[in-house]
């Protein structure tokens, strides 16, 4: 029998680290904000731009004069993140004090207040988004339409795709799929919408080279968009004249953003693969609930925060064995 050898820790030591996992997820975020620059123009960048620098300032204003600590996360990329995908879950022309607001409640109550990186049960961006959609949903439903590039708060605004699908599935008169944009355009984005989710491909990309540097595993935005696709295939087999197809779907909304970018969150997702597998159907099931038979054409924010609620207990009950761990004799 080998002898087990103990030596002195560490064992193995990694390149892994907050920073560099959160700068990874930044880099991954680029084709999109460049998408949106192309169709939504400065509307995108000053919505970004003030988003960003109010989360940043509000994590330091709030360690320094509230909780009087030492500022050491401003510099690992969490803040950053959360102003970016806050933006991205906005539309371009959003006013400059609704984004102050969304992003003080994102940084100042759901992340701060529970103690910073690695304590919040609810992504903060998606977090101020919602509040921001209750709070103020006239502003928050109006989408500018592409290629006004040089206009802020006085963009002409149209449908989304969603708000299309949803007045067809509720019989609305005027609503028909010949209003959808047709299928490449939804791929990369040239439609109304926030400006980080229009373009599914950007996206796509962004999956892609996180999946290449492992800052994520496939298992949660790949049993999201497989629930989704299957379960609206099946709706649209029942009703072609009220429900899309699956991969209209998966190209409209928030569903590739919300998939990649915020259920992937490493705070409010579960920690083993079985229970992101379960995480993500049971996301892509509210996700679809919501967008055919409730009140709102996006079920993805609800259904994500939804399930960040039950990720304590995922991870309770869903859980990998422990090394050495003997069975119970039944």
């Amino acid at each position: 029998m080998d002898k087990l050898i103990v030596s002195l820790s560490p064992h193995v030591h990694g390149e892994d680290s907050v920073r560099r996992n959160m700068y990874g997820v930044l880099i991954a975020l680029i084709p999109a904000f460049l998408v949106s620059l192309c169709f939504f123009g400065v509307g995108a960048l000053i919505v970004t731009a003030v988003s960003v620098v109010s989360c940043v300032f509000f994590e330091w204003a709030i360690g320094k004069f509230l909780l009087k600590r030492p500022q050491t996360t401003i510099k690992d990329g969490s803040a950053i993140i959360t102003g970016v995908l806050l933006a991205f879950n906005l539309p371009s022309n959003l006013p400059i004090w609704i984004i102050l607001i969304g992003a003080l409640f994102a940084i100042g109550v759901v992340k701060m207040s529970y103690g910073g990186l690695g304590c919040n049960p609810f992504n903060p961006a998606l977090a101020g988004r919602v509040f921001l959609l209750l709070s103020f949903p006239a502003q928050m439903t109006s989408w500018p339409e592409v290629g006004q590039l040089l206009v802020y708060t006085d963009a002409e605004t149209g449908a989304t795709p969603l708000a299309v699908l949803k007045g067809i599935a509720s019989g609305a008169p005027g609503f028909s799929f010949d209003q959808l944009p047709q299928a490449f355009d939804l791929l990369i984005g040239r439609n109304p919408g926030c400006i980080g989710e229009v373009s599914a491909l950007a996206l796509l990309i962004g999956l892609a080279y996180m999946l290449w540097k492992k800052i994520i595993t496939w298992h949660i935005p790949v049993s999201i968009l497989l629930t989704v696709f299957v379960f609206t295939t099946l709706m649209h087999w029942i009703d072609p004249s009220r429900y899309a197809d699956g991969l209209t779907h998966l190209l409209t909304g928030g569903l590739m953003l919300g998939a990649v970018f915020m259920a992937t969150d490493y705070v409010t997702s579960p920690m083993c693969h079985r229970g992101m597998l379960l995480y993500g159907v049971c996301i892509g099931i509210l996700t679809v609930v919501i967008r055919l038979f409730g009140s709102y054409p996006e079920g993805m924010s609800f259904a994500i925060l939804i399930m960040n609620a039950f990720t304590p207990l995922i991870n309770t009950y869903v859980k990998p064995k422990r090394f050495g761990e003997v069975a119970k004799k039944k």
